[in-house]
């Protein structure tokens, strides 16, 4: 943080010293630390912070980039499917046109007569 010796902070209290005396010294001493405790857990706070903004705003490009990949994919599977169905293609015609024979819809399982095989 601060490039600051032990020849710095002994000038400076020697200095405090001077100016506060012995007596107001360590109150002063005390106070100094706490708002130096502040100020550290502050920044760490802010740190954090930072941080966990940093990896929530790199987990929204993760996601971004996954849902395009995604979304480029699934246009590419639907290719094949609207090439099938378009107007020209002889699938689609077949879709549109109406079936000429009935289907035969009855069955004979449901009428209790159920037919052997001839080899039996």
């Amino acid at each position: 943080m601060f490039d600051i010796g032990f020849a710095e902070i002994l000038l400076i209290g020697v200095v405090a010293l001077i100016v506060l005396g012995p007596e107001k010294l360590p109150t002063a001493v005390r106070a100094v630390g706490l708002w130096i405790g502040r100020a550290k857990r502050a920044v760490s706070s802010i740190q954090s912070e930072i941080s966990e903004e940093l990896r929530l705003d790199e987990m929204r490009r993760t996601a971004s980039i996954k849902k395009e990949e995604l979304d480029k994919e699934l246009s590419e599977m639907k290719q094949p499917f609207k090439q099938a169905l378009s107007e020209d293609s002889p699938m689609a015609q077949s879709v549109e046109s109406p079936v000429s024979e009935p289907i035969d819809t009855s069955d004979k399982a449901s009428s209790g007569k159920i037919e052997k095989p001839a080899n039996e």
